[in-house]
C-alpha cells in the first residue's frame, strides 16, 4: 500500500472530498499568478510535479503520529527517485477553531511522537539538544526541515492553509538548492521580498539560515502569527516527552 500520491495520480478518485478538496487549494495556492507563493524552490517543485502529499487524520488523535510516520518513512525511502526540488506535503483533517498556539503545541506533539516511533538512529553529526545551531529534525535516518501552516495563521498568510498542514523538504534537497551560488543567492532575496507583499507583518526574525551560529532550525518549523515565539524548544528526543511553554 501507498501512502503518497502525485497531483495526477490516477488513485486521486479513491480520496475523500476533504482530501480532494485541500489538495484542490494547495494547487491553487501554488498556482496563484496574482499573489505568488513566496516560497520559489516549492513552486519549482510543485511546476515539475516533483512534490508528493499524503494525508493524516485529525492531529490531535494520537492514531495521526503513527500515519504520518507511514508517509514519511516511504517518502524517506524514495525521495531521491522523484527529483532535486522534491518536498513532502502532509494534510490533516481539519480540526476546527484552536488558536495558533493550540497549533503549535500538536505541531510539537507530531514531531515528539515520530521520534518515539522512529526505527532507525539519528545521522552522525545531528546534536541531541535542539539548542545547538547544527541540530534539525531527523527520520528514519533522513535530516528534514519542517513547515507547518494552519487554518488560525492570518497576519502570515505564507502560513496559512485551510488544514493543518506539513511541508518537509530533506536536507539534500537544500544542499543542492545552495550549490546553485549566485542562483540560489537571488533567489532567497526574491524570497524575502515575496513575503513582505504576502503576509502583512513583518518577517519574523526567527528566520535564518542552517548552520549559522545564531540560528536555531526548530524556531523556524513553526512561526507565530505574530513576532512572538517560545523560549525553549518543546521537542525532547530522548525523554520522549512534550513540554510546552
Amino acid at each position: 500500500m501507498s501512502y503518497l500520491y502525485t497531483a495526477s495520480s490516477s488513485s486521486m478518485q479513491i480520496l475523500e472530498d476533504w482530501q480532494l478538496n485541500a489538495l484542490d487549494k494547495f494547487q491553487k495556492k501554488m498556482n496563484d499568478k496574482e499573489k505568488p507563493f513566496p516560497c520559489i524552490p516549492a513552486t519549482i517543485g510543485f511546476a515539475k510535479n516533483q512534490l508528493r502529499y499524503g494525508f493524516a487524520d485529525d492531529p490531535g488523535n494520537p492514531a495521526s503520529i503513527q500515519l504520518t510516520a507511514s508517509i514519511l518513512k516511504e517518502f524517506t525511502k524514495h525521495s531521491r527517485d522523484y527529483g532535486s526540488y522534491t518536498s513532502l506535503i502532509i494534510f490533516y483533517k481539519h480540526k476546527d477553531n484552536l488558536k495558533v498556539e493550540e497549533y503549535e503545541q500538536l505541531f510539537w506533539d507530531q514531531l515528539t511522537g515520530l521520534s518515539e516511533i522512529d526505527e532507525m538512529e539519528w545521522p552522525n553529526g545531528i546534536p541531541k539538544d535542539p539548542h545547538d545551531p547544527l541540530w534539525e529534525f531527523c527520520f528514519h535516518g533522513e535530516k528534514y526541515f519542517m513547515y507547518c501552516a494552519t487554518p488560525a495563521h492570518n497576519n502570515r498568510q505564507s502560513r496559512h492553509f485551510d488544514t493543518m498542514m506539513l511541508a518537509i523538504t530533506p536536507r539534500w534537497v537544500l544542499q543542492e538548492f545552495m550549490k546553485k551560488g549566485t542562483f540560489a543567492s537571488r533567489i532567497k532575496n526574491q524570497v524575502r521580498k515575496r513575503l513582505l507583499n504576502y503576509d502583512t507583518i513583518s518577517i519574523h526574525p526567527n528566520l535564518n539560515s542552517y548552520g549559522d551560529e545564531d540560528n536555531f532550525e526548530w524556531k523556524q518549523y513553526f512561526l507565530r502569527d505574530d513576532d512572538t515565539a517560545i523560549s525553549k524548544c518543546p521537542f525532547h528526543r530522548l525523554l520522549g516527552t512534550f513540554k510546552h511553554k
